[in-house]
């Protein structure tokens, strides 16, 4: 962190480079600690892209701070495997606490804490792409029961090809990659002209698929898109969702940690419409990857479709405490909810708080910049850390100015493109930002 400033932000390494800066087998005789922390720099350092560095304005933030760093060698000491209660009782409450903790600072529906005492709760996943399957798989679990009731004479395969699930065609593309994965049919659908998916749009394709004897089951709603960071209208979707029965999973990967700070909360108007919300602390909320917070009102159907208990996993205190094996897709699982006790307790919600809002100002003191230059244009309203900017006139230019910028290697931006429109993206990603 000393010197991240002064380093190439993207490697000018080749692919391949590090082969030959190796030895072609493991070595047999033991090295010493010092052989090998020296060619940490030699041969891992020349190739790894600074994702702290504050030159770097790609993607959007990857999280890191000294709590989080702390919490992680800790889990690495400890080293459990909390797939059960009893694999290690701590690892399962205390992330039961930290979800209810978290939930609270975001002032999410009581039914989706834990200590609402309702069957509502939280889990840690690896990413939001999980969560987004995960979900999925719940929706899938609940439409498959239901419809099974009203048609006992349907097979799984025949009520399976007839499911399908919608999103703004704006949407992450793991939302499309957990259709794929969960072998459902999952429609992208064209925003409105403010690139909003709403729930006009979402009745219209809807009836249109029950027309033709689909079966509508799940719909992801995106608090801040990939390209642009625009939210989709959840209120209005909510209600069409609530209206059916059908499944509204609410994905907020990045700018879900905006939530903590009261001012941003009207971005998630509706989301006690939602049966299922999900965010990354480790994108934006300074925990260091992975923890993809998730909740859900009813993990019944996720713990349903999941549940397979062999012997040697039951154990005494079965159905006390949630076994989150049942929550997620792999059976093991690291001691992550330290990471959310570190973090949360070392900086306190007040100091997360003024993260986000300096980080949200840096974006809008950039916009400023852009727009006093009457060469440039602002694509996207600015409402978190991202701002969508390009030069007046056409793609080719943009292209041109892109491959100038990341070609110095001084700072690093990728594009995104909407309906024919090619922008760069500039994300305050570093915590070490500053106006200067």
């Amino acid at each position: 962190v000393e010197n991240i400033r002064d380093r190439q932000v993207v490697p000018s390494v080749k692919p391949g480079y590090l082969r030959p800066l190796v030895p072609d087998q493991a070595p047999e005789q033991a090295e010493p600690w010092t052989a090998v922390m020296a060619d940490i720099e030699r041969v891992v350092m020349s190739g790894v892209t600074h994702w702290q560095s504050p030159k770097f304005h790609a993607y959007f933030p990857t999280a890191s701070s000294y709590p989080g760093i702390v919490a992680d060698m800790l889990c690495g000491a400890i080293a459990c495997i909390g797939f059960t209660w009893i694999a290690s009782p701590a690892c399962t409450e205390l992330e039961v606490v930290m979800l209810d903790w978290l939930g609270q600072m975001l002032a999410l529906p009581e039914q989706f804490l834990a200590k609402s005492g309702g069957e509502g709760g939280g889990v840690i996943q690896g990413t939001a792409s999980e969560a987004t399957l995960v979900a999925l798989l719940g929706a899938k679990a609940r439409i498959t029961q239901r419809v099974k009731e009203q048609h006992p004479e349907w097979t799984d395969y025949e009520i399976l090809s007839k499911l399908v699930g919608y999103a703004n065609k704006q949407a992450h593309s793991s939302v499309e990659r957990a259709g794929l994965l969960g072998g459902v049919k999952l429609r992208s659908l064209q925003p409105g002209k403010d690139r909003r998916l709403n729930g006009e749009i979402l009745r219209e394709a809807m009836d249109e698929d029950i027309r033709n004897g689909l079966i509508p089951f799940y719909v992801v709603a995106t608090l801040g898109t990939t390209s642009s960071c625009v939210f989709d209208d959840l209120d209005s979707i909510g209600d069409i969702c609530k209206s059916r029965d059908i499944w509204l999973h609410v994905d907020a990967a990045y700018a879900g940690s905006a939530f903590i700070c009261p001012e941003y909360r009207y971005l998630m108007k509706g989301i006690e419409k939602t049966d299922s919300f999900n965010f990354n602390p480790h994108k934006w909320l300074l925990v260091n990857f992975d923890c993809s917070a998730m909740w859900l009102k009813q993990p019944r159907w996720i713990v349903d479709a999941f549940n397979v208990d062999p012997l040697y996993l039951k154990h005494d205190q079965q159905g006390s405490a949630p076994d989150y094996r049942h929550w997620q897709i792999p059976l093991g699982r690291r001691f992550r909810a330290l990471k959310l006790w570190f973090v949360l307790r070392l900086y306190g919600v007040e100091n997360l708080q003024k993260h986000i809002r300096k980080q949200i100002a840096l974006a809008h003191l950039f916009e400023k910049l852009c727009s006093s230059d009457e060469r440039f244009e602002i694509f996207e309203e600015v409402t978190m850390g991202l701002v969508c900017f390009r030069l007046k006139g056409n793609n080719e230019i943009n292209e041109e100015l892109l491959r100038r910028i990341n070609g110095r290697g001084k700072i690093h931006l990728v594009p995104s493109k909407i309906d024919d429109v090619y922008f760069l993206r500039l994300a305050i990603c570093s915590r070490m930002s500053e106006e200067s």
